[in-house]
């Protein structure tokens, strides 16, 4: 069955809440890395505000520089293996000060991240976007930066937050909708609410990846990424039941745990200790672009349901409004660049039009190769346009 079905009032508040969010903002968060990599080690030495070049191989990490001043520091990763891969900055703790996901051989991507705080950082690579990474220590000198306090940049980060909670707030009740038909066996009610459901998440997920104990692989993990002896739960494992095999014996535990992973996400998100680093924001918004682009165009995120499109759905609404939300400080230092922008989504948008469907959308499966095609060129020109914005809005 089309999953649009059955669905108009929760899409419905869905379209609300889609509408309120384009206020709001949306935030990246990266990782850390280690030094040493199986065939070359990274160098050292960076002046303060330099651009520090990344060379990644499907076995190397390379560097140009492992120090960096307090501040901004701007990583510029060119991927020259022959997988896709990940770079990067993780604090203490792994927290994941910065990241770009989805660097296909031979692309370049540039990361600008703060790092307020003088210490020990880590860097890596991710060939193949699984496991640890190649990590190398990276060395921060010099006084404590105090950031996103005043002006613009706090009013993006409390946008953003907003917004946040906002999309967490949606996202408990309507799990708690899907996890229902699932318990009461109810296959059409529950394959009906699942990507309404996701579409909270989708919007916000690289905020769950800032978290620790691995928060989005238990939410959002599919198949073809589990890693030997790892246990698959989440919204991945639950479509394969209802569209493939059928509602297993664990499928009452695996509900229930997927209620309890996003009301983690809901208190952290709600947490004294939860804050917003507004110049992450823009990478966030390119991250979800490159989501679409790099990642889903394939079809690969909902393999068994096939309601990939409304993902893509709420990956452009979450980057649209994580742009908004830092557009009073690109307006004021690049307006041209901030109406190109503007200019993409709008073409995005007409074009993910096209597949509308009552409140929601064609199956993906039904969107053939040179319609896909042309949805990836409309997104990679889009992600262009906002890859531009992070450099634009830093601090300077």
């Amino acid at each position: 069955m089309n999953p649009s079905e059955n669905v108009a009032p929760i899409a419905a508040r869905a379209g609300i809440a889609a509408a309120t969010a384009l206020l709001a903002g949306l935030s990246l968060v990266g990782c850390q890395a280690k030094e040493s990599t199986p065939s070359g080690s990274t160098s050292s030495g960076s002046a303060a505000g330099d651009q520090i070049t990344v060379a990644a191989t499907d076995t190397t990490c390379e560097l140009s520089g492992t120090k960096s001043g307090t501040g901004p520091a701007t990583f510029v990763v060119t991927n020259n293996g022959t997988k896709v891969t990940e770079f990067y900055v993780y604090g203490a703790g792994d927290r994941v000060m910065g990241e770009v996901e989805n660097i296909s051989p031979g692309l370049q991507r540039k990361l600008v991240v703060q790092l307020p705080e003088p210490g020990t950082y880590q860097t890596a690579c991710k060939p193949g976007m699984i496991g640890d990474g190649l990590r190398g220590d990276f060395t921060v000198t010099g006084d404590a930066v105090q950031i996103d306090t005043e002006g613009k940049f706090k009013e993006a980060a409390d946008n953003y937050k907003r917004y946040v909670n906002s999309q967490t707030d949606a996202l408990v009740p309507a799990v708690d909708a899907f996890v229902a038909a699932v318990k009461a066996r109810d296959v059409n009610a529950a394959k009906a609410q699942f990507p309404v459901a996701r579409t909270y998440y989708e919007r916000i997920e690289p905020v769950a990846e800032s978290f620790p104990d691995d928060l989005d692989p238990r939410i959002d993990l599919r198949e073809a990424d589990l890693e030997p002896g790892q246990k698959w739960t989440g919204f991945h494992a639950l479509e394969k039941q209802l569209w493939v095999t059928g509602l297993q014996p664990d499928a009452n535990a695996l509900a229930d745990q997927l209620v309890a992973d996003v009301k983690e996400l809901d208190a952290g998100v709600k947490a004294p200790g939860f804050t917003v680093d507004s110049t992450k924001i823009a990478g966030g918004a390119q991250g979800l672009l490159d989501e679409i682009s790099k990642s889903k165009i394939s079809g690969e995120e909902d393999i068994f349901s096939h309601t990939d499109l409304w993902d893509f759905n709420a990956n452009l609404q979450g980057s649209q409004t994580a742009v908004a939300s830092v557009r009073p400080i690109l307006d004021e230092r690049d307006a041209d660049l901030g109406k190109k922008v503007d200019q993409r989504f709008s073409e995005s948008e007409a074009l993910l039009a096209k597949y509308r469907q009552g409140d929601g959308f064609v199956l993906y499966d039904t969107v053939t190769e040179p319609q896909r095609q042309e949805l990836s060129r409309s997104i990679d020109a889009l992600s262009n346009e906002v890859s531009q914005v992070q450099g634009v809005i830093a601090p300077q």
